[in-house]
């Protein structure tokens, strides 16, 4: 598959999932992920942005352990390829610990939350978006 065919794959399922239509949004973000780790390798921006929004999708299904096994995987891959200070990867450092803490995991929240404030306090400043997101959870 062409990699502008899989992000237009990728644009559908994010269209679907925000029509609240999740049931079908979830086996394209599915192929979307299938033909990138194909087309663009495991460790490509596009790949990870699937591998994360699939993540995110999988939680609001329910499928909590599967979720977290796409969040981490994408965690690890933005701290490799991106760094750990990288705006990216302290969102999904974020997106993670509300995963855990829907989980009721809340030691493991707690360490991921602290993690992503102070790198987006140091990174991005008080006032950054991002920054804000971090500290409202």
């Amino acid at each position: 598959q062409h990699q502008y065919t899989l992000l237009s794959l990728h644009n559908l399922a994010t269209l679907l999932k925000d029509q609240g239509r999740v049931i079908d949004a979830e086996p394209l973000f599915r192929d979307a992920l299938r033909g990138r780790r194909e087309v663009l390798g495991n460790r490509h921006p596009h790949t990870l942005l699937t591998l994360n929004s699939l993540g995110r999708l999988l939680k609001v299904l329910g499928k909590l352990g599967e979720a977290e096994s796409l969040m981490r995987e994408a965690l690890q891959a933005k701290r490799e390829t991106l760094g750990n200070r990288h705006a990216s990867t302290l969102v999904s450092i974020n997106n993670l610990g509300t995963l855990v803490k829907d989980q009721g995991r809340l030691n493991d929240a707690k360490v991921l939350y602290r993690e992503a404030l102070q790198t987006s306090l140091e990174t991005l400043g008080d006032q950054h978006p991002d920054t804000l997101t971090v500290m409202n959870n």
